[in-house]
């Protein structure tokens, strides 16, 4: 069983930044892919960025050129840096991983872009 920590959370308003960290139990490297989905209310979940073990990064239209996904090995973390936030990118932020057993989730951290 993986289990995914996200931290960084927060209320910042429009414009703003925010940081995103997901610690795995697992070591980071062993994942197939891990990424970032999103959660507004009223609405699906949704990818927001995702990054392969080979090290390519993909991203919703949304939030392409404000979001960048990384990971730091060495620290077994995964990050997601937000910039030029909007009030439509709040929502649940969820970390996601994926191995050859199956599919992993985080328990959650919300965002809220507001004034």
């Amino acid at each position: 069983q993986v289990h995914l920590m996200e931290t960084g959370g927060g209320l910042v308003q429009p414009g703003g930044s925010l940081r995103l960290s997901c610690a795995p139990s697992g070591t980071i490297l062993s994942f197939n892919d891990m990424g970032w989905f999103r959660q507004a209310p009223g609405k699906e979940r949704e990818l927001a960025a995702r990054l392969t073990r080979a090290g390519i990064s993909t991203y919703a239209d949304s939030v392409k050129g404000r979001f960048t996904i990384s990971r730091d090995a060495g620290k077994n973390m995964m990050y997601l840096q937000m910039n030029i936030l909007k009030p439509e990118d709040t929502a649940v932020y969820y970390c996601h991983a994926r191995t050859s057993y199956g599919e992993y989730w985080g328990q959650g951290t919300q965002v809220t872009v507001s004034l």
